[in-house]
């Protein structure tokens, strides 16, 4: 049965075989893109179309174009740097702030009580302060009655700001009670510490605004004071030939040594500016004090001796202590600025002796009828008193006119010593108690002439 029906399966398989062969030959597998639109071998080709031209270049940019666009660049490339930096600054901002409130968290109680301790005792200082600047303006006040008006106005100006002062102490000292009620609530009252810190730099503020406007107050009245405990001065309202001061000395100006003193505050210095002046109708230069610029001159026997000094004259209304002295022994000369010795010069009119009946003049020099002096000839003035002085015809010149305030003129018949003179030049001093033996401030007949005039 086997052997039998072995044959038709062996003829079964080979033809199921010979099918499958020819099937596999018949279909082609294609593993390329396959594409819809694709033109194939047998198919007419459409007309080509004209190709597109290709991308335009670009023109030469002007001058113009490139800065425009440079400039939008920058302004792009500035917002970016702005915009970063107000990042950046946010961000540390708050971080600062998170580090100052853990700070104050923390360190919060003992921290402040040192800096309020701090603060009470500068306001203390400050008041303590005050009290001596009122005690002082009192105390010139009534030395100097006249300058009263100006000392009560000072004085109120100093009562507002001690008032001012202890109401700051008041608020310091309630701040720190405040701070050291509650040490333990650190962290509980952490807003009111920060408060409170604002609180104190507010009134470190005002104590400073404090210190400012009462430095100003005492800068004020130091130049509304005299130096040197003067009580009066001459005042030169401005430059004219009339306007000037006469002196009649107590002795005879017929000296071989002598020292002039004085206190000047020029309004405005010219080429030449006359302090203190003393001639005869033969020499009307025997004696001069002058300014020129910021520099002093000192002359005796005629122009042709001059002792000078530079850069020891100041401007801006500030009082300046000048002396000359000379000695006809050796002819030393010798000119002091501020109580220093600024210049030295020997054989200045040596063996000179100074005439007597000369004329003396404070602000203004006299000059011989017909003398040239700065290019020009001076006449005789108007013939009244102010311009015509015994001894000698001539006249004055609006040019050598000293402006401003003199005080202390004094003249001694010998040469001062060093520390005399440094006694004589401070302004907190008494220098006006010493006075010379031939020219005394207050003592000795002083005229003003024309506007000039004795102020307290």
């Amino acid at each position: 049965m086997f052997l039998r029906r072995l044959p038709q399966a062996v003829c079964l398989l080979s033809v199921c075989v010979s099918l499958t062969l020819g099937y596999e030959d018949d279909i082609e597998v294609n593993y390329g893109d396959s594409y819809y639109n694709e033109i194939t071998e047998g198919e007419p080709l459409e007309p080509t179309a004209t190709p597109a031209p290709g991308p335009c270049k670009a023109t030469d940019m002007t001058k113009w174009d490139k800065l425009f666009s440079m400039l939008e660049n920058s302004q792009m490339r500035e917002n970016m740097l702005l915009q970063y930096s107000d990042d950046i600054i946010k961000v540390e901002l708050g971080s600062l702030r998170g580090e100052m409130l853990r700070f104050v968290a923390q360190y919060g109680g003992a921290c402040g009580v040192a800096v309020e301790t701090a603060g009470r005792r500068m306001s203390m200082q400050m008041e303590a302060r005050l009290r001596e600047s009122m005690e002082h303006l009192r105390q010139d006040r009534s030395t100097a009655a006249g300058n009263s008006a100006g000392n009560s106005h000072q004085e109120k100006l100093l009562q507002q700001l001690l008032t001012a002062a202890r109401t700051q102490a008041i608020r310091l000292i309630k701040l720190e009670n405040s701070c050291l009620s509650n040490p333990e609530a650190k962290g509980e009252n952490l807003q009111q510490e920060v408060a409170s810190a604002e609180m104190l730099v507010a009134v470190v503020t005002e104590l400073a605004k404090t210190r400012a406007v009462l430095e100003l107050a005492l800068k004020s009245a130091q130049q509304r004071h005299l130096p040197a405990g003067c009580e009066t001065a001459l005042l030169f309202p401005m430059r004219s030939r009339r306007i000037f001061s006469s002196v009649t000395p107590d002795l005879p100006l017929s000296l071989s040594s002598f020292t002039v003193c004085l206190w000047a505050k020029p309004v405005s210095i010219s080429n030449r500016t006359v302090l203190f002046s003393y001639g005869t109708k033969r020499n009307p230069y025997e004696i001069q004090l002058l300014l020129s610029g910021t520099r002093a001159l000192f002359t005796v026997g005629g122009e042709a001796h001059l002792v000078e000094a530079r850069g020891v004259v100041k401007g801006g209304g500030v009082w300046t202590h000048l002396c000359g002295a000379w000695s006809s022994e050796q002819g030393i000369a010798s000119l002091w600025a501020d109580g220093h010795r600024v210049a030295l010069t020997p054989g200045v009119a040596e063996g000179h002796m100074l005439p007597d009946g000369g004329s003396l003049q404070l602000g203004q020099e006299k000059i011989g009828l017909g003398q040239e002096k700065n290019g020009g000839v001076v006449s005789g003035g108007s013939g009244g008193s102010e311009s015509q002085m015994p001894g000698f015809e001539g006249g004055f010149d609006a040019k050598l006119a000293f402006a401003g305030k003199m005080t202390g003129v004094n003249m001694w018949d010998r040469v001062l010593t060093e520390e005399e003179i440094s006694q004589l030049a401070l302004q907190d001093g008494e220098g006006c108690e010493q006075r010379g033996n031939v020219v005394g401030w207050g003592l000795t007949e002083i005229v003003p002439h024309g506007g000039a005039q004795f102020i307290n």
